[in-house]
């Protein structure tokens, strides 16, 4: 059961810096400027896509991370590509915010005000200000902070609405995807707008903007608390997806990719903010999050995607549960280890989560990375093959979950 941590990390920085980052830098990068908005299941480019927000923020992300990390100054190139990009044919200089897709030769296409995307460009720019110090990144980043602050926060009953339209009115479809519930409140949504958040105090606090990290403070706990108190069920300790306005539940699906993602996402919040109280309380919260997803491993170190309402499993092996999936271990083997029971065979709680971690990789490594460069979409439950029917890059499948993987993985490697 004893893995190599230093093996663990060497095959990671290996899939990150030869198999994934080559494949953006190599495939995607779009002469007309920016990147290409897709390239199908089966690699062939599709130059007339849109360009989503997601995509284009994940991919500024990613790369800045990659640079902070390890220096290269490609990677640096990259990022800042993605960030000129964003600043000219994303954000609504008009309106305020971002668009939500443009075409592919930049100009605008679906204008409506997604706050789930808005946040993702916050993460990216406050990623790419602790790379470079750039100012009108963290400005920009500020900005959208409170395009987000004013049209989306609900004063009244708390929480964040799904979406609005490019002038910030009320829009009938808030859906971020044809698979999601038309609901104006979403755990997804929420996750991924604490995520931001959580990444733009870090960079506030670099650049010693007292004023602005204490609001954006404020407002990361007040998702925190949200988390902790609204959207765990209490119960089951799954997340719940779906709220209407007043927060009541729409449905009792359990989404095992999410939850882990959660588990560890919430404990860097509270880390980040850094009071030892809410540190405590998260660290118990999160523990719990992190074993109901593990509900949803196989004993071949994969995990499924989720159960529906109905009580039917989505057993396909997702590439982004599966990256996500490695990182929760990780986190419970070096922050929750304390607060565990070893088992009766003498194998110590760190030890087994260490050692799912590197299994769950290992399924990655053999199941879903492709040597010709990133990740297939999923590996299907009906008989294992390779998902050729969703992308291999595109709106939805960026860089983002596995170079996030990688680079989270070694961080806490390092520490084991």
């Amino acid at each position: 059961m004893s893995v190599d941590t230093s093996e663990f990390s060497r095959q990671l920085l290996e899939n990150l810096t030869q198999n994934i980052l080559p494949y953006w830098m190599d495939n995607m990068v779009d002469p007309r400027g920016g990147f290409y908005g897709r390239r199908d299941g089966s690699d062939r480019l599709d130059p007339d896509a849109p360009k989503g927000a997601i995509l284009n923020a994940r991919i500024l992300w990613t790369f800045a991370a990659a640079y902070n990390a390890l220096y290269d100054s490609r990677y640096l190139e990259m990022a800042t590509r993605a960030r000129d990009y964003i600043v000219d044919h994303f954000i609504d200089h008009e309106s305020g915010g971002a668009y939500w897709s443009v075409n592919p030769d930049g100009s605008p296409l679906d204008t409506k005000k997604q706050f789930y995307a808005i946040a993702f460009i916050i993460y990216g720019l406050a990623e790419y200000y602790l790379a470079t110090a750039d100012e009108a990144s963290l400005k920009l980043a500020v900005d959208l902070f409170h395009s987000i602050e004013t049209h989306s926060l609900d004063t009244v009953k708390g929480g964040y609405i799904e979406a609005t339209t490019r002038e910030w009115q009320p829009i009938a479809d808030m859906r971020l995807s044809d698979h999601d519930a038309n609901s104006s409140k979403t755990m997804n949504t929420h996750l991924h707008i604490i995520e931001g958040y959580t990444n733009l105090l870090r960079a506030l606090r670099k650049a010693g903007d007292q004023p602005h990290a204490a609001e954006v403070e404020a407002a990361t706990e007040g998702l925190l608390r949200i988390f902790l108190d609204r959207i765990e069920n209490q119960r089951t300790h799954h997340l719940i997806l779906f709220f209407d306005d007043d927060w009541v539940p729409l449905n009792n699906a359990e989404s095992y990719g999410h939850d882990i993602e959660a588990s560890w996402l919430l404990l860097e919040t509270a880390q980040v903010i850094g009071r030892p109280e809410l540190i405590a309380e998260t660290l118990d919260h999160t523990y719990h999050i992190a074993r109901a997803a593990l509900q949803g491993r196989c004993s071949d170190g994969s995990m499924v995607y989720e159960r529906h309402p109905d009580g039917h499993y989505d057993n396909d092996k997702h590439w982004w549960v599966q990256a996500e999936d490695v990182i929760g271990q990780l986190y419970l083997a070096r922050f929750h280890a304390d607060a565990a029971v070893d088992d009766s065979e003498g194998h110590t709680f760190r030890e087994r989560e260490l050692d799912g971690a590197y299994r769950s990789w290992r399924y990655i490594a053999d199941n879903l990375v492709d040597p010709d460069g990133e990740w297939h979409w999923s590996r299907k439950a009906a008989d294992g093959s390779i998902n050729r029917d969703d992308d291999k890059a595109g709106f939805w499948k960026c860089p983002y979950h596995n170079s996030r993987m990688c680079l989270e993985a070694m961080r806490i490697l390092g520490q084991l």
